[in-house]
């Protein structure tokens, strides 16, 4: 059974990041989204800094070229991807961002190879057409064939990829920090920083806000943001994927849509067309292409490296 629980973590970790979207398209129906992301980030600012006094006892020290790459990764990672997927969700449905979402490790391939100029293998190319022809197939017979599907809901799904390219940047960009700045400080400082980033534009968003009118969910929601997805799910990604191959974790991440999927249907009672289905399988299958393992992979099965701080959300 002790074998099990890193799977188990990852599994849980990923099933609560899929919660991601759903939350959120319910929380910007109250909150502005310059506010609520402010909100959910220094919750888990304050949190991620106590764990990580409480297990470091300090921050830890950068050098130059790590501030630029936390930077980057906190105005991209964070802020851009927080504001393109809160706006996108209040144009597109959270069915059809989960399934755009999914996207993430082709998206990441793409980014490798355009930044890094790592050489594509035959499955990742594999991958991204699999994936793009997902993405066009929802945007495509989502607007021949569903009558209320609009530009706005083309709009929102840019959006949301977006999103996905930030998250993208984020997972890629992390390789660049020095390896003794431990994953739990990273996603400390990036989540400092991008409560940073969004504070101005929060406290204007305040400044207009009635604040008695939000109900207790929507408040439970907002924590529900801050404590759970935004550290537990880290903790949970951070410790499993530290124990199991790379190949099996990223397996993991087609639970993150399949969580969104599910409950965008049982929670927001969003139709699922059959158009849906096909984009389904095009992502799934970029997945399954794209984290196919190379044959050298296959050979020396190494354990995944831990995640620098899996926090873009």
């Amino acid at each position: 059974m002790k074998s099990a629980v890193p799977y188990l973590q990852v599994a849980a970790a990923m099933l609560i990041v899929g919660s991601f979207i759903i939350v959120n398209k319910m929380i910007v129906r109250t909150f502005p989204v310059f506010l609520a992301s402010e909100l959910r980030l220094l919750t888990g600012a304050i949190i991620m800094t106590l764990l990580l006094l409480a297990r470091e006892g300090r921050f830890p020290t950068l050098t130059k070229k790590d501030w630029v790459v936390l930077f980057f990764q906190s105005f991209i990672g964070v802020f851009l991807f927080s504001f393109f997927m809160l706006y996108g969700l209040t144009y597109t449905t959270a069915l059809e961002s989960g399934i755009i979402t999914s996207m993430t490790p082709v998206m990441v391939g793409l980014i490798s190879l355009l930044f890094f100029r790592e050489r594509l293998r035959w499955n990742q190319t594999a991958g991204i057409v699999c994936a793009v022809l997902g993405a066009l197939a929802i945007n495509i017979f989502g607007g021949m064939f569903n009558t209320s599907w609009s530009l706005h809901t083309l709009w929102g799904n840019l959006l949301v990829l977006l999103a996905v390219a930030g998250e993208g940047v984020f997972l890629t960009f992390g390789k660049l920090v020095s390896k003794q700045v431990s994953p739990i400080a990273i996603a400390t400082m990036t989540s400092l920083l991008g409560s940073a980033f969004f504070l101005p534009f929060a406290a204007y968003n305040a400044a207009s806000f009635d604040f008695a009118a939000v109900s207790a969910t929507d408040w439970l929601l907002v924590l529900y943001t801050g404590v759970v997805i935004t550290v537990i799910a880290t903790i949970l990604l951070n410790q499993g994927m530290a124990k199991i191959s790379a190949g099996s974790s990223a397996a993991f991440t087609a639970l993150m849509p399949l969580s969104t999927i599910v409950m965008s249907a049982l929670f927001l009672h969003e139709s699922f067309f059959w158009y849906h289905f096909l984009g389904i399988a095009f992502v799934f299958a970029g997945i399954a292409f794209a984290t196919l393992p190379s044959s050298r992979t296959k050979r020396n099965a190494p354990v995944a490296a831990q995640p620098k701080g899996y926090e873009g959300l």
